[in-house]
């Protein structure tokens, strides 16, 4: 009797144990096919890393991990959204393309340790830049404005565009290139066009700075625009 007994429990617990067993195992299944977020993250930071390849300094990434479980995916794709900086605080894009489509936004921190340009002292408006005006200074590129300047032998003869206060980083906002045409000076004018190169020569109306635009008084009387190069040169394009 107490044999009986024992088989009669063992085939209760087995039972038991199987109904137990279908009641988890379908709960665990679907995670086999839900996507690693390491892996999308590893993804978003080696394509970062070819992206930032070129920056000046010492770089370093942090990237988010995804906060939804995605399915399973065998093919990526990443990308940043138009208008995404290229240091600092930024979005990363992970595009699943194989077996299902998904796409997903992340988080990233680029940090770029390196040198920008500060002032020494404070400058007034309008003051040419010289070598005595400038200094280096260590720290997160990406911490600061985009447009922050470098490499202190790039603003040879640039001038301030309003007062700069001392140790206040250098930005290409806050700076004028220096003239490439002076006005009342004779200029060189080069019309392009179809087929055709000429050159002549004429009296540029205005101040301008390398890329600006600028009228400029023919020999004949006539005015045309075109873009300010270096040396009192003025191109035309028709």
């Amino acid at each position: 009797m107490a044999f009986k007994r024992s088989r009669t429990l063992a085939g209760r617990l087995g039972a038991g144990v199987a109904f137990v067993a279908g009641l988890v195992l379908p709960a665990v299944a679907p995670a086999a096919d839900l996507q690693d977020p390491a892996a999308i993250q590893a993804h978003a930071e080696q394509f970062l890393k070819k992206q930032t390849a070129g920056l000046p300094g010492k770089v370093t990434i942090q990237v988010a991990a995804p906060r939804a479980a995605l399915p399973a995916c065998s093919a990526f794709d990443a990308f940043q959204p138009t208008g995404s900086r290229s240091m600092g605080k930024t979005t990363i894009g992970v595009r699943c393309l194989a077996p299902s489509r998904w796409t997903v936004y992340l988080a990233a921190q680029i940090r770029v340790m390196g040198s920008y340009v500060v002032t020494r002292e404070p400058l007034p408006a309008n003051h040419i830049l010289s070598a005595a005006d400038l200094a280096l200074r260590e720290g997160d590129l990406g911490s600061l404005p985009a447009d922050v300047v470098t490499n202190a032998d790039d603003l040879k003869g640039y001038r301030t565009v309003s007062g700069v206060a001392a140790g206040a980083p250098l930005r290409n906002a806050l700076l004028r290139a220096p003239l490439a045409v002076q006005q009342g000076q004779s200029t060189r004018l080069v019309m392009n066009g179809p087929g055709f190169s000429i050159q002549s020569e004429g009296q540029a109306l205005a101040n301008a700075s390398r890329g600006d635009r600028v009228r400029v008084k023919t020999p004949s009387g006539e005015v045309v625009s075109g873009v300010a190069q270096d040396g009192q040169q003025v191109v035309v394009a028709f």
